[in-house]
């Protein structure tokens, strides 16, 4: 991991039926507003980039919401992060073509690990974030698709390191134990999978409080947090937890 490189703070928009919604543990839903507008507000308050999860595309076959997805990147001037039901080339190139300047696969790179090489090899690495949605069981973390509803024969930390060799550009962890709980981040998986790894790790899942980013970065190792509902519903301020970040020796753009 490069320690020089600026720390990344990326709210997370996680949209079902063209609404913003936040839930615990993946489940239980409710509305925190308009995807637009919330994308716009965060561009404008100082977020480095912004990630917009169609969150049951996978789970219901359709396609991400494209619509939104060129009305959100009208609005914002950061890197913006396309995923949900994202299966093949046509899709990246469909939300690419949208106004996405990246885009997450996560349930497809588990059942056809050559897309990841495919979006590479056509789009380049840069666009390609490979998101892991793992639970901790028994001491060891499995995969899970399908917006966490079902369970995989896949392991977090080879299956990343898979992604990786694959030609992923980031690898997005989300723990699936801290989702929306807000008892702070998976540091110790976070911190293997940076030690593990060659390309930015993105720290999602678990943010409750200022302190919870602090320590993914340093003891997690993380290159970026992602994190939803202390946003949406304005429990942390973007600069303010920059300002906080920095005044703990973190390297973050204000």
């Amino acid at each position: 991991m490069n320690k020089g490189l600026a720390k990344r703070i990326i709210p997370c928009l996680d949209v079902k039926d063209g609404q913003t919604v936040k839930g615990v543990n993946f489940v239980g839903l409710r509305k925190a507003g308009d995807p637009v507008e919330l994308g716009k507000a965060y561009s404008d308050a100082g977020a480095d980039e912004l990630v917009f999860l169609d969150i049951t595309a996978s789970y219901e076959g359709r396609k991400t919401f494209a619509e939104i997805v060129t009305r959100v990147a009208a609005e914002i001037n950061i890197p913006f992060t396309v995923g949900g039901g994202i299966n093949q080339l046509d899709d990246v190139e469909r939300m690419l073509h949208a106004g996405a300047d990246k885009i997450s696969v996560n349930s497809a790179a588990i059942k056809n690990p050559q897309l990841i090489e495919d979006i590479a090899v056509r789009f380049g690495s840069q666009v390609c974030v490979v998101a892991i949605d793992a639970k901790l069981e028994d001491g060891e973390w499995q995969c899970y698709l399908n917006g966490g509803r079902v369970p995989t024969e896949r392991r977090l930390f080879e299956w990343a390191k898979e992604a990786q060799e694959r030609g992923a550009g980031e690898i997005l962890f989300t723990s699936m134990n801290h989702d929306g709980v807000k008892t702070g981040y998976a540091n110790e998986a976070l911190a293997k999978l940076s030690d593990d790894l060659s390309i930015p790790v993105i720290a999602s899942g678990g943010a409750g409080k200022m302190e919870h980013f602090r320590d993914a970065f340093t003891i997690g190792k993380a290159d970026a947090a992602l994190a939803a509902s202390v946003f949406h519903f304005g429990e942390i301020p973007i600069m303010d937890l920059k300002e906080y970040l920095r005044n703990n020796d973190i390297n973050v753009r204000i």
